[in-house]
């Protein structure tokens, strides 16, 4: 990896993890609850009944009214977990209002294992994606980890629509990117819908 590269990434992330975790309460409250508006209007959303999303850390805008919001609709939610056999790898759990939560070393929150109630990727609808900025060709950055670069590898040879998921502060006009880096096709943030590809019916 080019080294001057990975020194821009890096200092790009940790300014937009500032940034977000920089919003107040009540800001944090009312961008959640707009995104949550917004996201279940949006026709990939509103037209897909397996959804996977994820729990909010570090800032990231809460997904929790969002949640809610789908389960009032009726949909199937589900959460990733840290796949146990295959550490660099995620699974797709139901995700019930009483599901029990474990934190996993990570920092994250992952219902507790149940393999009946798994979900393989390429049967889930729509993924709702993290990210740590995204710029304006859709282009994202995430935490380094590389979960969701591998898991979205090929996600247009499937029915599975990626939408990310931001606070507006985190759009960037062009992020440096390397050869792994997937581009997402949807990001909802609270006050804008940025799209470059539909979801095919």
């Amino acid at each position: 990896m080019d080294s001057l590269l990975h020194l821009q990434r890096q200092a790009l992330r940790q300014h937009m993890r500032r940034l977000r975790r920089s919003l107040s309460e009540s800001q944090q409250f009312d961008a959640s609850q707009q995104l949550a508006e917004h996201a279940t209007l949006f026709t990939a959303i509103a037209q897909s009944q397996r959804i996977a999303l994820f729990l909010s850390m570090d800032g990231e805008i809460n997904t929790r009214p969002l949640i809610a919001r789908l389960w009032h609709m009726g949909k199937s939610v589900y959460l990733p977990r840290i796949d146990p056999a295959q550490p660099s790898s995620l699974l797709f759990q139901r995700y019930y209002p009483q599901t029990q939560l474990i934190k996993h070393p990570l920092g994250m929150f992952e219902p507790e294992a149940n393999s009946d109630e798994l979900c393989p990727f390429t049967e889930l609808d729509v993924v709702i994606v993290p990210l740590v900025a995204f710029d304006s060709t859709g282009q994202r950055l995430g935490m380094g980890g590389g979960f969701y670069d591998r898991l979205l590898a090929g996600w247009q040879e499937t029915s599975v629509f990626p939408i990310g998921v931001a606070h507006d502060c985190q759009h960037h006009d062009k992020l440096p990117i390397e050869a792994w880096d997937i581009p997402l096709p949807a990001v909802i943030t609270p006050n804008k819908l940025w799209q470059w590809q539909k979801k095919e019916a």
